[in-house]
């Protein structure tokens, strides 16, 4: 064999090698965090054993947890942690704001302010909320049934850092009327990132891309359609389709199924994606992502910290889980072993277990350690 062929195959050898360790920071956080976290570890452990990864934790403190050993809720230091990684998974962020003593600190010190950072500090500018209704869930959706019967299986990409949230905005009086003044600001870099994170995203599942906008009156909607539309051109395999949001807002409880990936703007994806939750009835289910320009992601449950649960037991820790999933997928192109996960979940539910938060008639509750074990045993 030539030194040169020797010398490729140690190259791809390495490069294999390379792809199998997956090194990840962990940020356990408030409440149920730590729990949920350790449970998401414990799957992600036994996809790594099946399929022949290297998992790499590196656990950092933010937000309460943060607060309690260096005063600030994010330190240099976590942040650093964090960029070293080739993703994040998160727990939960915060406490109870009536009884916490750190929502008596100044806004920029609670820790909220911590979430806040990280994801100025690594440019997450992407948002990615699934809304699953799983089958053995159907009973949780508060729509008609000859709609849940259907089920649904949709993800609403939200870009995070731009449009009225940023804009300038001030309140000033003219002539003794107060009046106040927010500004909607998106150029076309802005939204060029996020349609192309859309349309890649959109390969992995089922093609279909639903842009939303109010094209009809706003100007940054009309830019907004005008370059989603050129991104596509790059994406023929995709198919792109235009909603306003008020209609759109219409469709997700009239016909949710006709979703694949929802591509919109700041304001819009924040109001959307919490619709599309409520609407699956189990937020207990939710993962979500935040991305930034290359393969690199926050991944997070959709849930809060649940300081009165905490410690338990009690969690449903399948969010975090799924959010481990997303995090195989879309920063490691692990789709086997995100669907090995999906697909564990799923037959655990098929299979009648439940914590408490979606736990129904005929049913057996399980504990937060005991779910993931048992999804664990149904990894394949």
């Amino acid at each position: 064999m030539s030194k040169s062929r020797r010398a490729s195959g140690f190259e791809e050898y390495m490069e294999c090698r390379n792809l199998m360790e997956l090194k990840i920071t962990c940020i356990p956080g408030d409440g149920i965090g730590p729990e949920i976290v350790a449970e998401a570890k414990k799957v992600l452990d036994a996809v790594a054993k099946k399929y022949g990864h290297d998992m790499q934790y590196t656990d950092i403190l933010m937000g309460g947890a943060s607060i309690d050993v260096h005063g600030v809720p994010l330190t240099d230091e976590a942040v650093a942690t964090a960029k070293s990684a080739d993703a994040v998974l998160m727990g939960s962020i915060g406490g109870d704001t009536t009884t916490s003593p750190w929502y008596k600190l100044p806004p920029n010190l609670r820790p909220e302010a911590g979430l806040l950072g990280i994801r100025k500090a690594l440019n997450l500018f992407a948002n990615l909320r699934p809304a699953v209704l799983y089958e053995e869930l159907a009973q949780a959706c508060p729509l008609k049934q000859e709609i849940s019967e259907t089920g649904f299986d949709m993800l609403i990409m939200r870009e995070l850092t731009g449009g009225l949230y940023f804009g300038e905005r001030k309140t000033v009086e003219e002539n003794g009327v107060r009046k106040a003044i927010d500004t909607l600001t998106y150029d076309e870099n802005e939204i060029r990132r996020i349609a192309v994170k859309g349309f890649d995203i959109a390969r992995k599942r089922r093609k279909k891309v639903t842009s939303v906008d109010k094209a009809n009156v706003l100007d940054s909607s009309r830019l907004w359609r005008a370059v989603v539309e050129e991104v596509a051109k790059d994406y023929p395999d995709v198919t792109l389709e235009h909603m306003l949001v008020d209609n759109c807002a219409m469709q997700l409880v009239k016909d949710p199924a006709q979703f694949d990936v929802i591509l919109t703007e700041n304001m819009f994806g924040d109001i959307l994606s919490d619709e599309a939750s409520m609407v699956t009835g189990s937020i207990g289910m939710l993962a979500s992502a935040s991305l930034n320009d290359t393969k690199f992601g926050l991944y997070e449950p959709s849930h809060g910290s649940a300081p009165d649960i905490a410690g338990k037991d009690m969690a449903n820790p399948i969010a975090t889980i799924l959010s481990a999933s997303m995090m195989l997928r879309y920063s490691f192109d692990l789709d086997k072993e995100a669907d090995a996960i999906d697909g564990a979940v799923k037959q655990v539910l098929r299979d009648g277990y439940r914590t408490g938060d979606i736990m129904s008639e005929g049913c057996e509750k399980v504990g937060c350690k005991r779910m993931s074990d048992l999804i664990v045993e149904r990894v394949k």
